[in-house]
């Protein structure tokens, strides 16, 4: 048998998974994208929805800094029975 020196650089074993791993690593470097106008955003924020939210959540923000927050169990547990056995 005679050994060429320069025919075994052509097949080297290793380069086929070089090859997988380099295309894996494509693969991995495209992902999805969500991208969401200004025009989309500006529109979210007017809503007079965002607002009351907004104006709710600083309301509950003064009573627990406050210490005048209080939760009621018994219509916590009410919603998620009614949430659950829903039809």
């Amino acid at each position: 048998m005679k050994i060429n020196p320069y025919n075994s650089v052509q097949q080297n074993p290793y380069r086929k998974q070089i090859e997988k791993t380099e295309k894996a690593n494509d693969v991995q470097a495209k992902r999805d994208k969500l991208e969401i106008s200004s025009e989309a955003l500006s529109m979210q924020k007017r809503t007079k929805l965002e607002k009351e939210r907004l104006e709710k959540i600083e309301a509950i923000k003064q009573k627990i800094d406050a210490g005048e927050y209080k939760v009621d169990s018994q219509a916590i547990a009410n919603k998620f029975y009614d949430f659950w056995n829903q039809s």
